[in-house]
């Protein structure tokens, strides 16, 4: 287990140095920069010059690149080149417990709706249960979540009335993110889970059970769903990664305070130290929550063991 988990750790480490590398060159390489061409016009050539260099700007692309990596070996992200009173530790420190809500509560109504339909989909295949079932999932995979996140505001914002679009400031604040977040992951979910579970149903060992008069639902819980539950939990992994790091365009839509949204704005401003802290920050939880997963397998299902 300790030689396993230190190749996890050198390969994770590996797999962020290249993410950092790949990330700050493209980030580089595109045109413009995080000072906008109005704001040029407005600032004297000295004036900006002297904020570039006070950012390091000024200085050859590789000469950054190093100073970067010596920053980040002290944990340190660097400051907003747009909010030059904000440093990326705290934009993070203030961003991911608001996504981590909002995302905890989605990753739970995902499990919650996504594994009972898949299980009912693959008991009664070829009725109206899992012909419903397969019509939501299949509309949930094919519709991008912004698309059904805009029809959901209209339904139940514009029309009804039910639900506000701003803010989490109530348990009604939350309805429609978290249903625009957890749509995708019910319908994936749903669909992973019947296609492992009529794998298993067909079994010998399932036959075997029913055989020697087990009841339908340990047939069920006991043995079929314990032996499809692996690749949901492979899905697992990079499901709460993305969803606690935050919802990019949900977080947008509905204007929460979290990392999504600060993401999204860091792009479009050419912020590159909030682009590279974010994206650094979630590779790291990726690699972690990918990590957790593979250590659950050998918990749900003992057959599974980690090869050193």
């Amino acid at each position: 287990m300790a030689k396993y988990l230190i190749k996890r750790l050198v390969a994770g480490v590996i797999s962020i140095w290249v993410l950092i590398t790949i990330t700050f060159f493209l980030m580089h390489s595109i045109p413009g920069g995080p000072f906008s061409p109005a704001e040029q016009r407005k600032t004297p050539l000295a004036v900006l010059e002297k904020i570039e260099a006070s950012y390091g700007l000024d200085k050859p692309v590789p000469v950054q690149y190093l100073n970067y990596l010596k920053m980040l070996l002290k944990g340190d992200f660097g400051m907003s080149f747009r909010n030059r009173e904000m440093s990326v530790n705290k934009l993070i420190k203030n961003g991911f417990p608001v996504s981590a809500r909002v995302g905890g509560v989605a990753v739970i109504v995902s499990l919650c709706i996504g594994i009972p339909l898949g299980i009912l989909s693959a008991i009664y295949k070829s009725t109206w249960i899992d012909r419903t079932s397969m019509i939501l999932a299949t509309v949930g995979i094919s519709v991008p979540s912004f698309v059904i996140t805009v029809l959901l505001m209209f339904l139940f914002s514009v029309h009804f009335k039910i639900f506000p679009t701003f803010g989490l400031t109530t348990w009604k604040h939350y309805v429609l993110p978290v249903l625009g977040l957890s749509f995708y992951p019910v319908s994936y979910i749903t669909r992973l889970l019947r296609s492992s579970m009529l794998e298993a149903l067909r079994q010998d060992y399932i036959r075997t059970a029913r055989a020697k008069g087990v009841k339908e639902i340990l047939v069920i819980v006991k043995h079929a769903l314990k032996n499809s539950m692996l690749p949901v939990i492979t899905y697992l992994g990079p499901l709460v990664a993305d969803l606690l790091t935050g919802g990019f365009i949900i977080e947008r839509l509905f204007s929460i305070p979290g990392m999504g949204r600060d993401f999204v704005q860091s792009v479009g401003d050419r912020d590159y130290s909030v682009t590279l802290g974010l994206t650094i920050f979630i590779g790291v939880f990726v690699i972690i929550a990918n990590l957790i997963v593979d250590l659950m397998y050998g918990v749900v299902d003992p057959r599974v063991k980690i090869e050193e």
